[in-house]
């Protein structure tokens, strides 16, 4: 008897069924410089209307906020999470998402599962104006448990050359001004599955994993219309993995300290949970998660109660001084 790929654990027809089922969802975000639809061994996309532009790209995944989403059986929210935290990441350059492509991997494909997740991607590539032009889905038993999957993400975008956002800037006496996360995002979550190993019990009246699961939110619009308005930001940083403590001096120079006051940052109520029922001290919390923060913005102080006013749920936390820690959290 002859062995077959289906035998080895790899059906290919459930692969195709994936892709019949998002054919339309990724279609919808395509725009008029994208060339070419699905199947293709490669993605074309045309770049026009800029001057001198500079392509700006980033690459990240979701993590273990994944097994959250598969052991509750909800996935179309780790797409966005996917997308975003790329998304989010180029953005800090003032770089606009040109086009997005994803990356599955599994045990075992489920054509209804892969459909989900990848809805969720071109979900937010839609509302950025973002193209999903590719993508892979890779099943690999052996590699992964059957009802395992890992998602992954490629982010491209554009900024004029004279305009990209490198933190060079930044100078003593700026505003620091903190732009609200939507929950945990998607960091820590080793850390948050030990302290909480329950999803499905209750908290503020519903399932835990409802709160852990509300996906990154997606920072194109603040950031945009703050510059909209003729508001220079000499700096960016995305709250992401190593939260304020590492993310804040990546844009830092040296000779000058971030200095943010950590009563004007707004905690989220789960997050509080988490420190006192796992004892985490503060030093670890603030240097893991976001801690409600998702953005800093650094702008001049003139400038800084004007983006309090065009972000809802934003603050200004801190200034920057001259110093040689890069950053003091007081």
């Amino acid at each position: 008897m002859s062995n077959t790929y289906k035998q080895a654990g790899v059906d290919k027809e459930e692969g195709y069924q994936t892709v019949s089922k998002i054919k339309e969802a990724v279609a919808a975000t395509h725009n008029e410089n994208v060339l070419n639809g699905i199947g293709s061994f490669g993605a074309f996309y045309q770049l026009g209307g800029y001057k001198n532009p500079v392509l700006v790209s980033g690459t990240d995944g979701v993590g273990t906020k994944l097994r959250v989403a598969l052991d509750s059986k909800i996935y179309d929210t780790v797409g966005i999470d996917c997308f975003a935290m790329c998304a989010n990441d180029i953005l800090c350059h003032g770089a606009k998402p040109l086009f997005f492509l994803d990356y599955l991997a599994c045990g075992k494909l489920d054509s209804d599962v892969a459909a989900e997740i990848v809805s969720g991607i071109a979900k937010a590539c839609k509302e950025t104006g973002t193209a999903l032009i590719g993508g892979e889905t890779a099943e690999m038993p052996g590699m992964y448990k059957v009802g395992d999957y890992d998602v992954a993400g490629f982010c491209v975008g554009v900024v004029e050359r004279d305009e990209i956002i490198d933190g060079s800037k930044i100078k003593a006496g700026q505003a620091i001004v903190a732009l609200p996360a939507s929950g945990f995002h998607s960091n820590g979550f080793s850390l948050i599955r030990k302290i909480f190993p329950d999803f499905n019990e209750e908290f503020e009246g519903k399932p835990l994993y409802e709160t852990l699961l509300v996906p990154t939110k997606l920072y194109q619009n603040d950031i945009f219309a703050i510059k909209d308005v003729g508001i220079e930001m000499s700096g960016i940083a995305h709250i992401t993995g190593g939260g304020l403590y590492e993310n804040v001096p990546r844009i830092i120079n040296n000779g000058l300290s971030a200095v943010i006051e950590k009563s004007k940052i707004n905690v989220p109520t789960v997050m509080q949970e988490l420190a006192k029922r796992g004892n985490i001290a503060e030093e670890e919390m603030f240097g893991t998660f976001n801690m409600g923060v998702g953005m800093i913005v650094i702008v001049n102080q003139e400038d800084a109660q004007k983006v309090v006013d065009i972000v809802k749920g934003s603050a200004i936390v801190g200034e920057i001084q001259e110093g040689d820690n890069k950053i003091i959290l007081k």
